[in-house]
């Protein structure tokens, strides 16, 4: 997909889209029996994705690819590792078979789903007090109160976050059948993705820092 005056440009002045795909270029013209992909098509828009995913179908050695694009890796995997709590898991099948297993639209619930807290217990705070001291009772309880509250209050941002997660990833599902078709694959269609795409990827970080504690 490099042509005309793109083919005589320095490396230094592409974009992260070009960077990536010459990247892919080269490593896809190197002899080699294994491929390890880590988020291939970042960076990249629906045609470049798209001729990746055939030349990687075309490939004849082995490839391990880590993706959240589960459009991209459907048809291209045969067997899903799922990575959770200390310990690996391997899935026979594509990565809708995944899904389906685990009941699930996407694999966005899946990390929700491995972050949440194992147990719904009220804060404790661990703190040595004396027999017959009210003023350190006192405390505790007002030490207690305080993380509760804040635990409520993060648990609702978390809430939110998912519910904004779930409503962009249904945006991008729908372009992803407008663009589908050859008659809507505009600048303006792919531009509007893109966006989409990466107001996803905020948000999953937003909902990664507020669920580390």
């Amino acid at each position: 997909m490099f042509g005309g005056e793109a083919s005589d440009k320095k490396v230094k002045v592409l974009s992260g889209g070009e960077r990536s795909r010459l990247a892919m270029i080269r490593l896809l013209l190197e002899p080699c029996n294994v491929l390890i992909l880590d988020e291939p098509t970042n960076h990249l828009d629906m045609q470049s994705k798209d001729v990746l995913k055939n030349a990687l179908q075309d490939f004849n050695g082995t490839l391990i690819c880590v993706s959240h694009d589960r459009d991209f890796l459907n048809g291209l995997v045969s067997k899903v590792y799922e990575f959770g709590g200390g310990i690996v898991k391997e899935h026979l099948g594509g990565i809708y078979d995944f899904l389906r297993a685990k009941k699930m639209t996407n694999l966005t619930e899946l990390e929700i789903r491995q972050k949440l807290p194992l147990t719904d217990g009220q804060p404790t705070v661990n703190r040595q007090s004396k027999p017959g001291s009210n003023q350190s009772g006192a405390l505790d309880y007002a030490a207690q109160k305080a993380a509760a509250a804040e635990k409520r209050k993060k648990e609702k941002q978390i809430a939110e976050v998912e519910n904004e997660i779930a409503v962009l990833e249904e945006k991008q599902a729908e372009m992803e059948q407008v663009l589908a078709m050859p008659e809507n694959q505009t600048q303006e269609n792919f531009q509007k993705y893109e966006t989409i795409k990466h107001q996803i990827e905020q948000k999953m970080y937003e909902w990664e820092i507020l669920s580390e504690n």
